[in-house]
């Protein structure tokens, strides 16, 4: 049974996550009302990789409170190519972000090994989109996955949390440049699932077809949980930018 995260004293180190929480959760608080399911569900301690939906450029603000809220550190995968930026790659190295290589090389599925193995020294976790980018769903399901998060928790053996979000649309809509300020306060559902279950996959990172079969239990994960905070079904066939010649700008993996 995973420990409830109520527990966790990961937050009560003194880190630069601190400042941040300063200036981050007042402003989220004052947007958005934050409601858990399943906050349980989000291990105290130790590794984990906790893959949320995404629909909102907002998301990430969200996810991060929500995280610090339940006791651990919001650490996200963000592009390698961030951390060569003047002062934010310091920052980014100084709070455990996890650079992602943006190829399927052998050099990238290395660096996915060496993250996971960090990760599971530290006791850190770590947030990854798993569609790589906001989703092109016209009705904002979650559409076809990527393989960054389940190649870290195949790789590590590392517990895989599908979350889904609802209600940052209302603060700010998908390629929104502006936020919706008034009235403050909008309802955000936030709902953790179980960890999906990899057993028979951990250590096959490297057989795509493994990849692809963890890929689709892990988004029909989050699939099912945004299902009952939404309560609708979503389509039947997951949308797949390529059927429908959209290009996927910003995604973190392939």
């Amino acid at each position: 049974m995973i420990p409830v995260a109520s527990r966790s004293s990961e937050r009560a180190r003194p880190s630069l996550f601190w400042l941040l929480a300063v200036l981050v959760v007042p402003f989220v608080s004052f947007v958005a009302k934050l409601r858990f399911r399943g906050r349980e569900k989000l291990p105290a301690t130790g590794a984990f990789v906790l893959a949320p939906n995404h629909y909102s450029e907002f998301d990430p603000l969200v996810v991060a409170v929500a995280v610090w809220r339940l006791g651990r550190l919001p650490r996200f995968m963000a592009k390698e190519s961030l951390f060569r930026v003047p002062v934010l790659g310091w920052a980014l190295t100084r709070t455990g972000m996890v650079p992602v290589a943006r190829s399927s090389s052998r050099t990238a599925a290395a660096q996915t090994i060496a993250q996971s193995r960090a990760l599971v020294e530290n006791g850190r976790g770590v947030i990854v989109y798993p569609e790589g980018t906001l989703t092109r769903d016209p009705d904002l399901w979650p559409m076809r996955g990527k393989s960054g998060a389940v190649r870290l928790a195949m790789a590590g053996d590392i517990p895989l949390i599908p979350m889904a979000q609802w209600g940052t649309q209302e603060i700010m809509g998908r390629y929104s440049k502006g936020l919706k300020l008034w009235p403050p306060r909008k309802r955000v559902q936030i709902s953790i699932g179980d960890p999906v279950d990899i057993s028979d996959l951990v250590g096959k990172e490297h057989d795509q077809a493994a990849v692809t079969e963890a890929t689709e239990r892990l988004m029909a994960a989050i699939t099912a949980l945004l299902e009952d905070l939404r309560e609708e079904k979503a389509p039947s066939k997951r949308w797949n930018p390529a059927d429908h010649g959209q290009k996927e700008t910003g995604r973190l993996d392939s």
